[in-house]
């Protein structure tokens, strides 16, 4: 991923409409920039980490940081209206909704899934979801270039729009009144939402879904990993479309 290094050139990227992931900055930095990078960042939902100085050097590699270092995206993000259209291409048009998903390797795993399984596009909350970085892209062994992916502040407001092009919205979510994944016809525009990690998707989330839907879970462990899950839902649906 591109790599802005220094305090000011990230101070000017965060002034501009350079698309930034995440900035690392040093524990010890101090000073006016270094707060407004802080603010700024705050203001656009931009994840930043305070690391030690060594961290820093080595992101830098070495080049004069100034403890400041920002990874910006080198995806080209689709609008939702993209997505949307590019969709309608297919007899069954399929959406993944990651709802702040937090482990960049989670969101990996589950982009690389997407792909295998004929995904039309992925939607991904800013706000509280792993920057797409370079663990991210690594993952899922190139995915991430190959997908039509939209980061969207608002999930209520892109469900609405979802539904108002015919999309039916599936949650996953172990809800008692929940359906078991394998009794669902799912021969139709489909939208599925995977929730966070340890939370699962959020209570709005869940309300403005059509459905919910689990996966019977037969071991003393109730759960699975969130792109495991993710895994089984998709190519479950994949297979009942044949």
């Amino acid at each position: 991923m591109p790599k802005i290094i220094g305090r000011k050139p990230v101070l000017e990227a965060l002034q501009s409409e350079v698309q930034i992931e995440q900035i690392y900055i040093a524990k010890d930095a101090r000073g006016d920039v270094i707060r407004k990078i802080f603010s700024l960042a705050k203001k656009e939902r931009i994840k930043i980490s305070e690391v030690p100085f060594q961290k820093i050097d080595s992101i830098a590699e070495g080049k004069n940081s100034q403890g400041v270092v920002a990874i910006t995206s080198g995806i080209k993000y689709s609008s939702i209206d993209q997505i949307i259209h590019h969709s309608k291409k297919s007899t069954y048009p399929l959406i993944v909704i990651l709802d702040t998903i937090q482990d960049p390797h989670n969101v990996g795993a589950i982009l690389r899934t997407a792909e295998c399984a004929g995904v039309d596009g992925v939607f991904i909350t800013t706000h509280n979801s792993a920057p797409m970085n370079e663990t991210v892209e690594k993952v899922s062994a190139g995915a991430v270039n190959h997908l039509k992916i939209s980061k969207v502040n608002n999930l209520a407001n892109t469900i609405k729009i979802l539904k108002e092009e015919n999309f039916w919205i599936f949650g996953s979510h172990p809800d008692k009144n929940s359906k078991d994944y394998s009794e669902v016809d799912f021969k139709l525009p489909v939208a599925l939402i995977v929730g966070n990690e340890e939370k699962g998707i959020r209570k709005l989330t869940a309300d403005n879904c059509d459905f919910l839907v689990h996966i019977p879970m037969k071991g003393k462990i109730q759960s699975l990993n969130v792109s495991v899950a993710a895994g089984v839902l998709l190519f479950a649906i994949s297979q009942n479309r044949i």
